[in-house]
């Protein structure tokens, strides 16, 4: 589809408006590594599908719409780049407002416009660092009013952190209208899923297939199991909701999902973790665990929600263990060791069982993170850890020597396991610049007026620079240049707000400010 070039002239006037009104231009890095970057990326893509963005335009909506990056390591540059001009790829103008999709190519189990709901809040979160917030502000009202109306809605066909992800989003636009408009639809979602999926336990139950991960040791298409993914979704979402109904002081709703959060944790902590094993595991309807470490069992950190203690930290361990989760490639879905890693065939159908999924290798490293950041009891783990496997999950974007994402992969040989398959690239089944921006370089959103960093780069790095952040209607650079020498603005940590220098500190470390 091509963009109508009086309405894109007229979305880019504004911009510039609303740039010059909150001093929007970069302070350090200027959009040329950018523009070489979409440049390349053009040049080596026959661009099968058109959608909202296409090739030809992408550069203009990118340096309009992302935070720039700078890092010593080019890898890691260039894949960020790579993942917003894909993201881009996905962005699709329909007569009931935009969508991101999760398919490149038109799939039989998509819902109107190709909808898909299975990696929508990854979606969310990675788009809330878009300049602008239609396009994520459309797609949510796309699943919450749209995909009802339609004769097979598609919302549920998915298990989702919907709620935790737009409670996030509002904490770097502080869009409070929004919740506002939303919360009721948020809510009535919620009770939804408890009609669904909720047993007398109070714990929720899911079929593999409907947590998006099909095949997997633990998983059953009919036995309605307890996992972790969905527990911590909905332990997730009841956070967030109690979040929200506090911002617009609404008393009832907020104690209403204060009191399901602390219950669905405890259950879950009773409930889901193997003492035997030392891991979160899917429980099965017939009482027992499965008795099969997957990376399933590290998504309770994406939400914060199992105590700070070496009992649960210890599972952490398994990460860097060969014979655990550690893999040339990547993170494994299913611990190397088990019997049944890797048997439910090869590249035939979605198999969950041990190979690479960008989908729970963004959410294992956000837990990381998460781990790293908000827990005192860490195991073994490291903030090199941390970005030893990030940058594994970068050198993975490869197919053939050229840059490429898919869908799953083999762990020893990095192969993507659906080849080339035309519905396969770009698959927007991932995050990966939010892991940078909230995780790597660690600016965490907060509903307060404080400004809170929380690094987790390596001490080799001697600069590295994010720009062009809008961040609570402000633009943000976080920057680090050991000798000053780079950006020539000075030695040290440093940390600006619309130009103005809000932080300084000598190294890399955790800093904040008020009123920034």
């Amino acid at each position: 589809m091509k963009i109508d070039r009086k309405k894109y002239i007229l979305v880019w006037l504004i911009g510039l408006l609303q740039s010059a009104v909150c001093g929007a231009q970069p302070a350090v890095l200027s959009t040329a590594q950018l523009k070489s970057s979409v440049t390349y990326f053009n040049s080596i893509d026959e661009e099968a599908v058109k959608n909202y963005v296409p090739n030809d335009q992408s550069f203009n909506w990118l340096s309009e719409n992302i935070p720039l990056f700078d890092c010593p390591d080019s890898t890691l540059q260039t894949v960020y780049y790579y993942r917003w001009w894909a993201f881009r790829k996905h962005l699709k103008e329909t007569p009931e407002g935009f969508l991101f999709t999760e398919f490149i190519t038109k799939v039989n189990h998509a819902g109107k416009y190709n909808a898909v709901s299975s990696a929508l809040s990854h979606h969310i979160y990675e788009g809330r660092w878009l300049h602008d917030p239609q396009y994520i502000d459309d797609y949510i009202a796309f699943w919450l009013y749209v995909d009802p109306k339609h004769t097979a809605p598609r919302f549920h066909a998915f298990s989702s952190w919907v709620d935790d992800a737009v409670y996030n989003r509002f904490l770097v636009n502080l869009d409070k209208p929004f919740i506002q408009k939303n919360l009721a639809a948020l809510d009535a979602d919620y009770r939804k899923w408890q009609q669904e999926k909720q047993v007398a336990s109070g714990l929720f139950w899911q079929f593999d297939v409907r947590d998006a991960m099909e095949e997997s040791i633990s998983g059953s298409r009919k036995e309605k199991n307890r996992r972790p993914t969905i527990n911590s979704y909905m332990y997730g979402n009841a956070k967030a909701l109690a979040e929200m109904a506090a911002l617009v002081k609404n008393d009832t709703l907020k104690n209403r999902y204060q009191k399901l959060a602390t219950e669905l944790k405890k259950r879950t902590l009773d409930s889901l973790w193997n003492e035997d094993d030392h891991f979160f595991e899917v429980k099965s309807e017939k009482g027992g665990f499965a008795n099969a470490r997957e990376a399933i069992g590290f998504i309770p950190w994406y939400f914060n929600l199992p105590d700070d203690k070496p009992a649960y930290a210890r599972q952490w361990d398994q990460l860097t263990d060969t014979t655990g989760f550690s893999a040339p490639w990547g993170i494994t879905t299913a611990e190397r060791r088990h019997p049944l890693f890797r048997t439910h065939g090869s590249g035939h159908g979605c198999e969950w069982d041990g190979p690479v999924w960008p989908f729970a290798t963004t959410q294992t490293l956000k837990g990381l993170s998460n781990l790293l950041t908000n827990y005192r009891h860490h195991a073994s783990m490291t903030k090199a850890v941390f970005y030893d496997e990030l940058l594994k999950y970068a050198h993975s974007h490869t197919m053939n020597g050229t840059i490429y994402l898919g869908e799953y992969q083999d762990e020893k040989t990095g192969e993507w396991l659906k080849g080339d398959n035309p519905r396969s690239k770009f698959y927007n089944h991932s995050g990966f610049a939010d892991l940078i921006i909230n995780d790597l370089i660690g600016l965490k959103p907060r509903a307060d007026d404080v400004l809170d960093i929380q690094p987790l780069v390596p001490d080799q790095w001697e600069w590295f620079c994010l720009d062009n952040v809008k961040y609570h209607g402000k633009i943000l650079t976080i920057l680090y240049d050991k000798t000053g020498k780079h950006y020539g603005k000075g030695k040290g940590f440093r940390v600006f707000a619309n130009g103005k220098e809000v932080i300084r500190a000598g190294k890399v470390e955790p800093v904040s400010v008020k009123r920034f």
